[in-house]
């Protein structure tokens, strides 16, 4: 009997340079084209494409674990025209009980280059959707991606892995909420066009910042990123004099020398009556006078504080995902009993209709020797002989579907097929 092994055959951040890992990417397109491709392979009874800017993995099931692998990695290299010999470093593959908690963890965000990321979700939910409308997944694919998505939304739920903010932008908005709390109506001003500062930008505005100023020494930059985020653009030279205006300050220009200075700053704070005003310095080298820092109900944070905010959140983070892991452990286990019963289904069909066979023959062949007997007494003689088929069946029947889901179930499996023949 070939056993139906879950498999996993891929490439990822971690495994796998960019530059060879775009070439192995699957577009809507390619995926569509390589579901022939791939059901073609004797060995591959279901499968789904992954393909994101960090990974490509295929997830199937298959009657011989080792071919199939083979034929995974052959496929992969023939469709993109790359060679094996240079791609096999790079390759992974993980059968059974690895392939479940991999797909588990990958959808749980817990083997994502940033850790907790929401993105990684839609993406694995986006890959099983076109895989079931392509009709290349089947009942245990089905089954394990819908068991991934469950998982993934309880450790979202019940661990805080994504809680802490990890990346610059949303670690200047967590520092902002510690001092306004409530950061609706309040003011943001932008000093400087950079990225790292627009996303800030759009992060405080997410969670109610109504007024935005953008300033830069161009100020068609300031003016078209000021449309961007519904604002309003301020001559370079005149943002000094509205300084006071903003709750909170963002720079991030390429200026040589402080732009931003402590004198500038008291005047500020005292036009706005000692409300509190937040600074964020993004830039390399920095904008804001350190000194700023020593003025009352003033808080200055450059790039470096705002990493160490991102370090210890990171760390948090990984805190949860050993208990998500834990968690993630006891559903890799429910699954894989689960698909310990399913494969003790076709030997009990099997077992099943060698006795029914059996007691079919032996019923016949009593009948012809007693021809004198009615149809009722036949039939009494059938409902005898399929009552105790039942009977005799039932207890190894119980006991075959509990012991296939125990860790040597395949084992006892196999040792069943073997007493009854069935293999012959």
């Amino acid at each position: 009997m070939a056993e139906a092994n879950l498999i996993l055959v891929g490439v990822n951040h971690k495994t796998t340079p960019v530059e060879i890992r775009e070439k192995l990417a699957f577009t809507k397109g390619k995926i569509e084209e390589s579901v022939d491709l791939l059901s073609n392979f004797p060995d591959i009874i279901e499968h789904t494409i992954l393909s994101t800017c960090n990974r490509v993995e295929i997830y199937a099931r298959a009657n011989y674990q080792n071919s199939a692998i083979q034929s995974i990695k052959q496929f992969i290299c023939d469709f993109h025209g790359l060679s094996a010999v240079q791609l096999e470093e790079h390759f992974y593959s993980y059968s059974n009980e690895a392939a479940i908690e991999h797909l588990f963890r990958v959808s749980s965000s817990l083997d994502s280059m940033i850790l907790g990321e929401a993105q990684i979700l839609g993406q694995v939910k986006d890959a099983y959707s076109l895989a079931k409308d392509l009709r290349s997944t089947g009942l245990v694919l089905n089954q394990l991606f819908e068991k991934a998505f469950s998982v993934a939304k309880k450790v979202r739920e019940e661990t805080g892995i994504a809680e802490r903010s990890v990346s610059i932008s949303s670690a200047a908005v967590e520092l902002a909420q510690k001092i306004f709390d409530d950061l609706e109506n309040h003011t943001v001003m932008l000093v400087g066009t950079g990225e790292m500062a627009e996303l800030a930008a759009k992060h405080l505005i997410s969670y109610g910042v109504k007024t935005v100023y953008v300033t830069s020494r161009t100020y068609e930059r300031a003016a078209n990123l000021a449309r961007t985020l519904n604002g309003s653009a301020l001559d370079f030279e005149a943002f000094k004099n509205e300084l006071y205006r903003a709750d909170i300050v963002i720079t991030s220009t390429s200026a040589s020398n402080f732009i931003i200075t402590k004198d500038m700053v008291e005047k500020a704070i005292q036009e706005r009556k000692n409300k509190p005003i937040f600074f964020i310095d993004i830039a390399v080298p920095r904008d804001i006078e350190p000194d700023v820092n020593d003025l009352e109900n003033v808080y200055l944070y450059d790039i470096d504080d705002l990493h160490i905010v991102v370090s210890a959140n990171m760390k948090e983070r990984e805190k949860e995902a050993e208990n998500a892991m834990h968690f993630i452990s006891q559903e890799v286990n429910k699954f894989n009993n689960w698909l310990g019963a399913l494969d003790a289904v076709p030997t009990i069909v099997e077992i099943r209709k060698r006795v029914e066979n059996i007691g079919n023959q032996e019923m016949e062949r009593t009948l012809k020797k007693i021809p004198h007997l009615s149809e009722e007494d036949k039939k009494i003689i059938c409902q005898m002989k399929n009552s105790m088929i039942n009977k005799i069946l039932h207890k190894p029947t119980i006991k075959l579907k509990q012991k296939t889901q125990s860790e040597d179930g395949h084992i006892y499996l196999k040792a069943i097929r073997h007493l009854f023949h069935l293999d012959d």
